[in-house]
Formats: C-alpha cells, sequence, structure tokens
C-alpha cells in the first residue's frame, strides 16, 4: 500500500482510480465494506483503489474545542487500511485554507485532476467542501461533468444498530467494550509504548506493566479482560484504568497484569498493545490494600476462566 502524505506527492500517472473519500475513524465495518467493494471493482476495471483521509481530523480545526478523541490515531488507521487490501492512501493536510474549498474545487482538483476518479464510492451521509455543502446528489452531478460514476452506500445495521465511528466512540467510552467489538468487527485496541509507574502493583498487590501517556480514546475506568502485546509477544491479561484511589494517588494510569507472564526485556521504546475484550468491574476504593488484593485475585479468576471458555469456542483477538 502507498501512502501519499500530501497532493504533491501523488505522481501524475497516478490513476485512474476507484476512490473513498471519509475520516475513517475506527475502520469500522461498514468503512470495510466500501473499501473491500472498491479494491474488488479496481482489480475488474485495470485501476487503482484509493482511500482519501484527512490529517488532523476536520473537527479538530473547525470545531478545536469539541475535545473529540480517535478510535484509531493515524499510524494504527494506515494498518487497519492496508489489511483491506487497498492500493493507496492520500493523506490530504486539513487546513483552514482546505475546508475554504468549494465542493467543485474539491472534485476538480482532488479527485479528477490528482487521482483521475473514474468510480467514487461513498456513505449515504457523504459531506464535502466549504460549510459541508457538497452531499452526495451534488457529487454525483459533478461527477458526470469530470467523468466519473458515483457509487451510494446506504446506513449500515446490524441487529437494529447504526454502524458509525460515533456510535463506537459511545460505547467505549460507556464500558460497554463487546457491543463495541462487535461494530468495528475486531476488538477496541489501544497502542503507545511503556511507561513508568509508581511502583504500587508490584509492592502491594500484583505487577503491571503500565502504558506511557495516551491522548486518544480509551474505554470507561474500570477493569477488563484484555489481551496485551508486549513488543512481539502477546499474553493473556487483566487491564485497569483510572486513577487507582486506594492508594489516593488520584494519577490516572493505564496498567495491565500479564497472566503467565514470564520475563521479558522491556525498555521506554517497548510497543505495547492493548486489546479489550470483556468489561469486569467498575474501578472502586477498598477500606485496605488486603481487600484490594482479594478483588484482583477475583478479577484473575474471572479473566481466566473467559479465556478458558475462548480457547474452548476457539475465538481469538488480533493480538
Amino acid at each position: 500500500m502507498k501512502v501519499f502524505r500530501k497532493l504533491e506527492e501523488i505522481p501524475a500517472d497516478f490513476g485512474p482510480s476507484l476512490v473513498s473519500v471519509g475520516n475513517f475513524d475506527g475502520v469500522h465495518r461498514a468503512h470495510v465494506r466500501v473499501l473491500k467493494e472498491i479494491v474488488a471493482r479496481s482489480k475488474q476495471r485495470r485501476a487503482r483503489s484509493v482511500a482519501v483521509i484527512f490529517e488532523p481530523h476536520p473537527m479538530r480545526i473547525l470545531r478545536p474545542d469539541s475535545g473529540l478523541k480517535l478510535l484509531t490515531p493515524t499510524p494504527e488507521k494506515l494498518r487497519l487500511l492496508e489489511r483491506t487490501g487497498i492500493d493507496g492512501v492520500a493523506i490530504i493536510p486539513f487546513t483552514r485554507d482546505l475546508s475554504l474549498m468549494s465542493p467543485r474545487e474539491f472534485v476538480k482538483h482532488i479527485l479528477s485532476y490528482k487521482l483521475r476518479a473514474i468510480e467514487v464510492h461513498e456513505g449515504y451521509n457523504f459531506r464535502f467542501g466549504h460549510k459541508a455543502a457538497g452531499d452526495v446528489d451534488l457529487l454525483t452531478q459533478l461527477g458526470a461533468e469530470f467523468g466519473f460514476e458515483v457509487v451510494a452506500y446506504p446506513e449500515m445495521r446490524l441487529r437494529g444498530e447504526s454502524v458509525s465511528s460515533t456510535r463506537i466512540r459511545e460505547l467505549i467510552q460507556a464500558g460497554d467494550i463487546r457491543h463495541a467489538r462487535f461494530l468495528l468487527g475486531r476488538p477496541f485496541s489501544i497502542q503507545s509504548t511503556a511507561g513508568r509507574g509508581r511502583g504500587y502493583g508490584s509492592k502491594y498487590t500484583v505487577p503491571t506493566i503500565n502504558l506511557s501517556r495516551y491522548e486518544e480514546l480509551v474505554a470507561r475506568d474500570g477493569v477488563y479482560v484484555t489481551q496485551t502485546r508486549v513488543g512481539q509477544e502477546c499474553f493473556d491479561s487483566v487491564t485497569n484504568i483510572g486513577n487507582r484511589p486506594t492508594f489516593g494517588s488520584d494519577s490516572f494510569a493505564i496498567e495491565s497484569h500479564l497472566l503467565d507472564f514470564h520475563p521479558l526485556d522491556i525498555t521506554a521504546e517497548t510497543e505495547i498493545e492493548i486489546f479489550f475484550l470483556s468489561r469486569i468491574r467498575d474501578e472502586m476504593k477498598f477500606s485496605s490494600v488486603e481487600k484490594l488484593r482479594e478483588q484482583i485475585q477475583q478479577d484473575i479468576a474471572k479473566a481466566r476462566h473467559y479465556f478458558g471458555l475462548m480457547k474452548r469456542k476457539t475465538l481469538t483477538a488480533d493480538c
């Protein structure tokens, strides 16, 4: 998969192409449906398949006070996009100037001139151009003018639920990890490097690996059954998200206790990825460290039970 980080990197002879434009946050099931279709159709038409994304997310420029937290930061988004088999991704720097581009200018300069689009595939609620003035109907009209077809996709609903990045964010913020996993089509995960903790786990309860500072979306505070990838190795795990109120520290941390752990060479550069599988409980303040330790052992037992069931059903995460 080729990645173009600005329009100037796209070769003059690039295309013809089948294109989908969007934020693709989460690269969820509805996104994958569209992308796999353009991959298949591009092979039939001997063309390129291309996803166009924006960096940063337009909301962060147009509504900087929104506090938007992403399901998938750009590096993770690119990894997930590559899995669809798409030929290329064009990352367009989103600026105030770009936000002022009219729908017609966007189609002319980017879809037609730069990408030589012959098909553009978008969801039913696609908006583009200054003040989101363009919709699928206008795109279809412009496509007739500039020589490309438009394929519009209806809303995807699973078990009566709309598959959208907004809905998945809501579920994760509520701690409904299983429901979010169903709409994503895979476990929700977060990725960073190993961080330094305060040593409470090793000293008082169970040893943990801490995630370094993470700025994007995380699940609601609480305890979860997870799988944790440490470098190239994967461990079943129990992960706590929260402020560790029993110790009165009020310091946010994401820390995983690895089941069946063996010694590893972990440095500040070691990559850590946590896959969230099921929620165990809310974070709680205990009257003593002993009570906390007892509860953690119960959490670990629940996690082991979960993994026992999962292995009998031959279910695995992406770890």
